[in-house]
């Protein structure tokens, strides 16, 4: 594993895998910080590609490609967790690599994950490993219904999941989903979704923003409202449960966990839902509700530098993903005062698909 031995000077290059959004929004924040950035994608029509001077369009398994990419670069992180993990050692091989490839290994895979969140005595649903239609049948008495079934890798956004009940066919459920490596969680009723996006520095050094409540339409993040509607004691215990993951993965940049908050008895206790490597959509709301984003953070981390502080400006704010159709009202949500709209320059509105935000702030 290749290593930064001093923080990069504002002139260097800083590359990123992925073309998407998250990756526009990091190239941004780069910019401002007087760093270079060179997109690698394997999509033509990513959006990232728009708003930077270098990138490249090739599959993620073109080594002479990205030996040549790597060649223009001082560190390298990446957009979303599913680049292949021979790629993330190729990368880590040649150039320091932020978040490290040992953190996609354990992130990548659902059951992994799990496994490390509950070794550091932090709980999740319960859940079962399924690699085959029989082990579904065993995990189905262990764990019992409702349940869902999801796809050990490669699932975002409701993809690769499916909700299981009494009476369902399990062997529908596990074609439904490719016939792949799974794990089956026990279906929890909370009372919100709430998610903590923290940095971390080279340094070891740790900034929190405040944790978020999310709301969800058709399995896509909807909103995202901060402060969430939890006590000032779940609010910490949340922070410091991001905290000790971060800490024990040794992570280097913005990642985000994200919790279910369930009744237990008279009290609420957190479950850990998933970990997300990388800046997150819940974390948006801090591009105009902080006194840094998590993208500037990520940045900072990623090059070596001192994070920022992040306070969040004004009493509450509030992100509302733009999906699919909805980008079509962007001339009326220019006129809203106080709203800040953000476009992702995709080109065609397909449903599902994340055109853009708008972020409200309450001073």
């Amino acid at each position: 594993m290749t290593v930064l031995h001093k923080p990069l000077a504002p002139d260097a290059t800083i590359g990123i895998l992925g073309g998407g959004q998250l990756g526009r929004m990091l190239a941004l924040a780069a910019h401002e910080l007087g760093f270079r950035v060179h997109i690698y994608s394997d999509k033509k029509d990513s959006c990232a590609f728009d708003v930077v001077r270098n990138s490249t369009c090739a599959p993620f398994d073109n080594w002479a490609r990205l030996a040549d990419f790597l060649n223009t670069v001082d560190a390298v992180t990446y957009e979303f967790e599913n680049i292949p993990a021979e790629t993330a050692a190729f990368v880590a091989a040649r150039k320091p690599l932020f978040p490290s490839a040992d953190v996609l290994a354990t992130t990548q895979d659902r059951v992994a994950e799990k496994k490390f969140v509950n070794s550091l005595k932090i709980a999740t649903a319960p859940y079962a490993p399924v690699n085959t239609s029989t082990e579904l049948s065993a995990a189905f008495a262990k764990i019992g219904m409702p349940a869902i079934l999801k796809t050990a890798r490669m699932g975002y956004d409701g993809k690769g999941q499916v909700k299981l009940d009494k009476g369902d066919d399990l062997g529908s459920a596990w074609r439904s989903i490719g016939e792949k490596p799974a794990v089956l969680e026990g279906f929890v009723k909370f009372e919100r979704e709430i998610s903590v996006v923290i940095a971390r520095g080279a340094d070891g050094k740790t900034i929190a923003f405040d944790p978020v409540e999310n709301v969800h339409r058709d399995h896509i993040l909807h909103t995202s409202t901060v402060p969430a509607k939890i006590t000032p004691a779940l609010a910490k215990e949340a922070v410091n449960i991001a905290t000790k993951i971060a800490k024990a993965l040794n992570y280097v940049g913005v990642l985000a966990v994200e919790m279910f908050v369930a009744k237990k008895g008279a009290k609420r206790e957190l479950l850990v839902n998933e970990i997300a490597p990388r800046v997150h959509n819940s974390g948006h709301w801090t591009i105009d509700g902080a006194t840094a984003s998590q993208f500037e953070q990520h940045i900072r981390a990623v090059a070596g530098w001192p994070l920022n502080a992040a306070k969040r400006i004004g009493k509450s704010v509030a992100m509302t993903n733009l999906i699919g159709d909805e980008v079509l009202g962007w001339e009326k949500l220019a006129k809203e005062p106080g709203a800040s709209v953000h476009l992702y320059g995709k080109g065609t509105a397909k449903a599902g698909r994340k055109m853009g935000h708008v972020t409200r702030v309450k001073i």
